[in-house]
């Protein structure tokens, strides 16, 4: 019997002769790689998932549980990718930014957003069932879409997370004062989005407090301010000792082989922690310089 090995070649020398004749179609394949220099922010949406939660039953206005596989999800995702630097989830949407300087994939939009939405879809439904045992996924399933979104600046992705976390409160202050009308006021959908019509922020405010003796204010911070995911770090040094180098919009310095990975892995290393918190304010990026410049600090020591 003949040698597998040698039985089944790769290519036949005939055959490798007309390789290079269709070769050509890689021409086709356009070049996607993003702009130099710029903050990269993938966003994931989750498709389809309202009739999704309904499906399961996931609980209004709010459900911890699908919240809670969201950011798992998406720690996986970070500690899966250490070029991306922070990420920010509300209901079944995602952001994920990586620095300026990154060049993953040499920045090709495509492998980016393919990577994340994959790598996060397949999380959400790996560990669905840690958080849903009594509801197992059937089809369809939990899938999600992506998108690159370029900002060449600090201020402009400071404004887009805050942008993010303005929106997660509008939604949500809606959305907690509907389904109250609905499941303690006793009125249908219809009625209770006709009751709603024209009303400020404070209106909901008063009709939360004065019909159901809600505070809003009291309500968990994960659903009034979504969720942050990072890296979290000690301070290598006190943030007003920092260089010129270290201003966010510098041009990003030039990195050897070696050093690039040495921050890779001790990006790997860092824990990441889940926190519901302000990001509209300076305060949190002030206590948080790695997030901006890309220096990594040093790593916090489990206790």
């Amino acid at each position: 019997m003949a040698n597998s090995k040698s039985s089944l070649p790769f290519l036949l020398p005939s055959q490798a002769n007309y390789f290079p004749r269709y070769e050509y179609v890689r021409c086709f394949e356009q070049p996607d790689g993003l702009l130099p220099n710029t903050w990269i922010v993938i966003r994931l949406d989750g498709r389809g998932f309202h009739s999704l939660s309904n499906k399961y039953s996931f609980t209004k206005p709010n459900d911890r549980r699908a919240l809670d596989l969201m950011n798992t999800a998406a720690t996986a995702v970070m500690r899966e990718l250490p070029d991306v630097v922070l990420g920010y989830g509300v209901s079944d949407e995602y952001s994920f930014v990586f620095h300026k300087s990154c060049t993953l994939f040499e920045r090709r939009e495509s492998k980016l957003v393919s990577t994340v939405v994959s790598s996060f879809t397949a999380y959400y439904v790996h560990l669905w069932a840690s958080f849903f045992p009594e509801n197992p996924l059937s089809p369809p399933l939990p899938s999600f879409d992506g998108r690159a979104v370029l900002f060449p600046s600090e201020a402009n992705l400071r404004d887009y997370m805050s942008w993010r976390q303005v929106d997660c409160h509008i939604n949500n202050l809606y959305n907690t004062t509907f389904w109250a009308l609905i499941q303690q006021g006793g009125l249908n959908a219809k009625e209770a989005e006709k009751e709603l019509i024209g009303s400020y922020a404070s209106d909901k405010h008063e009709l939360l407090f004065s019909r159901f003796k809600l505070n809003y204010n009291n309500e968990p911070d994960m659903f009034k301010k979504g969720s942050v995911v990072f890296r979290d770090y000690e301070l290598a040094h006190p943030p007003d000792t920092a260089t010129a180098s270290d201003s966010p919009d510098s041009p990003p310095e030039e990195q050897s082989k070696t050093q690039a990975q040495r921050e890779k892995k001790h990006r790997a290393k860092a824990r990441i922690t889940v926190q519901h918190v302000d990001i509209i304010r300076d305060a949190f990026w002030t206590a948080r310089p790695w997030l901006l410049t890309g220096k990594v600090g040093r790593v916090v020591k489990e206790p």
